[in-house]
C-alpha cells in the first residue's frame, strides 16, 4: 500500500462510512475525507481493505437493514430508504446478493424464527459476507 499517512486517511473515510452509512455519501465525498483524488482514493481504499468503497458502504447498509428487518416494525421499502438507499430495486438485489435471500424472505423467516438475538451476537453471526449464502457459511 505504501504511505502510513495514506492508510490513516483511509481508516478516516472508512471510520465516516460506518458513521454515517445511511448519508448520500459517494467516493468524491470519501476522497475528500481522505485528502484524495477520487481515483487514488478508490484504488487505495480497495488495495487497503480488499473491497471497493462502494461495497464497504452497501455492506454496512446492509447490517444495519437486517437489524431493521429483525426488528419487524418497518417496510423493506422504509428500511431501504432508512440506511440511506435510493433504489428500492438496487438495495433488494444487493440485499440478496449478499444475505442469500430477499429482504422480505428474510424478515418474514427472522420474524417466525425469533429473531430476538441481541445485537452484539447477532451482528457477529449474520453479518453479510459477499459469496456466503444465507446462514449456510461459517463465521
Amino acid at each position: 500500500m505504501g504511505n502510513l499517512d495514506d492508510l490513516v486517511r483511509l481508516r478516516r473515510a472508512r471510520d465516516r462510512m460506518d458513521r454515517e452509512y445511511a448519508e448520500p455519501l459517494d467516493v468524491t465525498a470519501l476522497a475528500r475525507t481522505a485528502l484524495m483524488s477520487p481515483g487514488h482514493f478508490s484504488r487505495s481504499f480497495r488495495a487497503a481493505f480488499g473491497e471497493t468503497p462502494y461495497s464497504y458502504l452497501m455492506t454496512r447498509r446492509i447490517e444495519r437493514a437486517k437489524m431493521l428487518l429483525r426488528r419487524g416494525d418497518m417496510s423493506v421499502t422504509e428500511v431501504c430508504f432508512e440506511v440511506g438507499c435510493t433504489s428500492l430495486g438496487s438495495f433488494s438485489s444487493r440485499f440478496t446478493e449478499l444475505v442469500g435471500e430477499t429482504p422480505s424472505a428474510y424478515r418474514a423467516r427472522e420474524r417466525a424464527e425469533g429473531g430476538d438475538l441481541p445485537a452484539c451476537l447477532s451482528r457477529i453471526h449474520t453479518r453479510p459476507v459477499k459469496g456466503r449464502q444465507g446462514r449456510s457459511g461459517g463465521v
